[in-house]
């Protein structure tokens, strides 16, 4: 592959609430058994490409206990691999990353050093399969300089959280807002980019010089009628899963046959860091519709429509419905949850109600389960 990987996965969103107090979006548990990174990574090993650089930031802990191998997606190799950067104090620099650009511009010397001629940027926080090769076909076709590739927001999601595009009968962009108040189209820019690589350094030094970060509004938007950007629509599933509303939908979603199809069964796959876990217990008297339940969960009572994660432990007399429980939560007797998110390792004491009513009701009570 004649392109190397940038995957940003350092932001932080307060549509997510307290879900990303504990870890970086990028690393927020999708489907039962993936992370949000897995499906970029798992877009970028499949297309071939063998240098890929993870830029994280807020919360990485979790996310780079993740990537603590780069085995799982292939990327154990000699030449080329998985980089992960973090921000680093120099002789030169002490910012933290202060935008999309800047995060790139405080790692040019990794640019600077690589040979491949196109770099794809992407984002850490999205639910897709793309083959990055057609996107690149796409590129030098039309002899574009940057290309955006777009998607059609799911309609459950909020168009005004995205950057909205137009693009003509060739699909050159026309128009690029980023996050308007109200939207002229339901075309959006889905966060991943083709650009040259000796053209991307060459914007990011003058983004610096002119004391500009961010990719969107300083390079896409204002270099807009000065380049060519094309967009590439894919097709297929894609989904944000920067907000509550979206990331409860996105893993909802999983439970619909053709989604699971998509993503578990038809090639190319999916991957993700692999645990040596016991599979899941369903004990006497539970039951379980229409759910997906992963590793070393206990089961005792009734699951519906929901999405238990790793290591859930569901207690006697208790109902689920249409919620997903994080990995390591534990469920005491007679509990009642519905349309909830129930963050990971928390308790729910027995004897105890929880239902989401106008929204989706987030469950992170911080209880000691031990103390009781």
């Amino acid at each position: 592959m004649k392109a190397l990987g940038i995957i940003l996965a350092g932001g932080n969103s307060s549509r997510m609430q307290n879900l990303s107090d504990k870890r970086a979006i990028s690393a927020m548990p999708i489907g039962g058994s993936y992370r949000s990174i897995d499906f970029t990574l798992s877009n970028m090993t499949n297309s071939h490409i063998q240098t890929v650089a993870v830029l994280s930031q807020y919360n990485a802990r979790s996310l780079n206990e993740h990537l603590n191998s780069s085995k799982w997606w292939n990327f154990g190799r000699k030449q080329g691999g998985l980089f992960l950067f973090t921000p680093t104090v120099t002789a030169n620099n002490s910012w933290w990353y202060r935008g999309t650009a800047d995060a790139m511009w405080q790692n040019i010397d990794f640019l600077k050093k690589r040979h491949e001629p196109y770099v794809i940027i992407a984002s850490g926080d999205c639910v897709y399969k793309l083959d990055f090769n057609k996107v690149m076909d796409y590129h030098i076709a039309k002899q574009s300089n940057i290309t955006v590739v777009c998607a059609k927001v799911p309609d459950y999601d909020d168009v005004g959280r995205f950057g909205v595009v137009k693009m003509d009968h060739d699909g050159q962009i026309t128009d690029f807002e980023e996050k308007p108040m109200v939207a002229h189209s339901d075309i959006v820019s889905t966060g991943i980019y083709v650009i040259r690589r000796r053209t991307l350094i060459e914007l990011l030094e003058q983004c610096n010089k002119e004391g500009r970060y961010n990719f969107v509004t300083d390079v896409l938007i204002r270099y807009k009628g000065m380049q060519k950007i094309y967009g590439y629509m894919l097709e297929g599933y894609w989904s944000n899963i920067a907000s509550v509303k979206s990331y409860y939908q996105t893993n909802m979603d999983f439970l619909k046959p053709e989604v699971r199809d998509y993503f578990f069964r038809q090639e190319p796959k999916i991957y993700s860091k692999a645990y040596d876990l016991a599979p899941a217990k369903f004990n006497a008297g539970s039951s379980v519709k229409n759910s997906l339940v992963a590793s070393s969960c206990i089961i005792n009572s009734q699951v519906e429509d929901s999405v238990l994660f790793k290591k859930v432990f569901v207690g006697n007399n208790c109902v689920i419905k249409n919620s997903i429980i994080l990995n390591g939560a534990y469920i005491g007797d007679n509990v009642y949850v519905e349309n909830c998110i129930v963050e990971s390792d928390e308790t729910l004491l027995s004897n105890t109600s929880y239902i989401g009513k106008d929204e989706i009701k987030i469950v992170a009570e911080n209880h000691n389960r031990y103390g009781i």
